[in-house]
């Protein structure tokens, strides 16, 4: 999001082992306590010169430890934290420093930097929205722990009323507090897809395989593939193993596509959202070239140094390490390489990846799909269940799947209307045009 000429912030996933600390005859020991949880995956930042960010890695410590959210939300809260100490490295600031000219102030400089790229569509209303929460929520704790002075002029709390009425009918008014840095999340206007995304139509996708193909790694490529035609979200195709591959057996419904199991359940587990076990839809062919892929001398020289359970994984960083985070849909090094994909296609002129996201290749697919069944059914129940076994939605997700069909059903009104008013203006363009020989 920020231009970087150097390394900046990153986050380490540590294993967390509390220990006692003790003082005697003015000496200082530790020593292992076991009466407290132990904590795999903590995140914990760290600054560009190594140095731990003491204040943020104790705030989401604590907020584990203490049962105040789990593991999985103070990692994204953590992810959104590393943003803004990127953002402060960048602009070679320091957290606790709030001089008394407000546009000085590094967290209305850090809300500035956000609108701006949220408004340039680098990121979401709701990601913009979601940073500027979770840096708010680190500095309220920072100044309930004492490590701030309770005069620095950090913000100007606001108070908010929203009535609405319970289901007995009466009128009741929930209360709350803001500040004057929060960030609005103005979601856009129209139907959306899962993330808020909008698919890409079919010759863009082949644009951006063709491209990523002959510019990106070959791990990149085969995974936009695997989204693009298997709608699989980047954490599962993250944890995909070799043996599921080999175990995919062909849908006697639906020639040249193979069915392979995901989730907890299935052998090998494999991660999804919500742990959902189910089988999702792969194309012959793209199988049997991820299978080579897998079989070859590059990713084989790759799982030379793997631990045991990452070895049957198809794809694995050029260090031999899973390229998404254990039980997570996200993965940084992917994010690099989109960001590289991505600005080598601007340079070329691609406008197809100018604002292209992987996952944006999982709503492609549940469009594409929702297209097919409409076109060959016309029982919305069936198509609807289609799509949501197709994309491993889960039993309470029905208007995330209707979102798919009710897309595609308004495609047709969208190119009507495109039809009507470009035969209008070519007619006004002619006439005017006429009228000025």
């Amino acid at each position: 999001m920020f231009l970087q000429r150097y390394p900046l912030a990153t986050i380490e996933h540590i294993h967390f082992s509390p220990h006692n600390l003790s003082v005697k005859n003015r000496l200082i020991t530790y020593s292992s306590n076991s009466s407290r949880v132990q904590i795999e995956g903590l995140p914990q930042i760290f600054w560009v010169d190594g140095l731990p960010w003491r204040e943020a890695n104790l705030w989401a410590m604590e907020r584990v430890t203490n049962g105040e959210a789990i593991l999985k939300t103070v990692s994204s809260n953590i992810n959104g934290l590393l943003n803004y100490a990127k953002f402060l490295e960048s602009r070679r600031l320091q957290w606790f420093e709030f001089p008394s000219r407000k546009a000085d102030r590094c967290l209305v400089q850090y809300r500035g930097a956000l609108i701006k790229a949220r408004d340039a569509g680098h990121i979401s209303p709701a990601t913009a929205s979601e940073y500027m929460r979770n840096c708010i929520s680190f500095y309220r704790w920072v100044r309930k722990r004492g490590l701030l002075s309770p005069l620095l002029p950090l913000w100007k709390d606001k108070r908010f009323f929203i009535k609405y009425f319970d289901q007995v009918g009466f009128e009741r008014t929930f209360a709350g507090t803001t500040t004057d840095l929060g960030i609005p999340n103005r979601k856009r206007i129209g139907i959306t897809l899962e993330g808020g995304l909008l698919p890409v139509t079919s010759s863009d996708r082949d644009v951006i395989l063709d491209f990523a193909k002959r510019n990106a790694s070959p791990e990149l490529y085969l995974m936009l593939a695997l989204g693009f035609f298997t709608g699989m979200r980047l954490g599962t195709i993250c944890d995909l193993r070799i043996g599921a591959l080999e175990r995919a057996i062909p849908d006697p419904s639906a020639k040249g596509l193979l069915r392979i199991s995901v989730g907890p359940g299935a052998s090998p587990p494999i991660h999804t959202k919500f742990g959902v076990t189910g089988q999702i839809w792969i194309p012959e062919a793209l199988c049997s070239e991820v299978l080579e892929y897998a079989k070859g001398l590059r990713r084989l020289t790759r799982e030379v140094s793997v631990a045991d359970e990452s070895r049957d994984l198809v794809f694995l960083t050029r260090f031999g390490n899973p390229f998404g985070r254990r039980n997570s849909d996200q993965s940084s090094a992917i994010n690099v390489e989109m960001s590289s994909l991505r600005k080598v296609g601007i340079t070329a002129g691609v406008k197809a990846l100018s604002t292209f996201r992987f996952h944006q290749s999982r709503c492609t697919f549940g469009t594409e799909l929702a297209k097919l069944a409409l076109a060959n059914c016309d029982d919305v129940a069936i198509v609807i269940a289609t799509v949501s076994n197709a994309l491993l939605h889960g039993r309470n997700s029905e208007a995330t799947t209707f979102k798919y069909i009710k897309f595609v059903q308004a495609e047709p009104a969208k190119q009507a209307i495109a039809n009507s008013f470009m035969a209008a203006f070519t007619g006004i363009s002619s006439r005017h045009g006429a009228s000025n020989e």
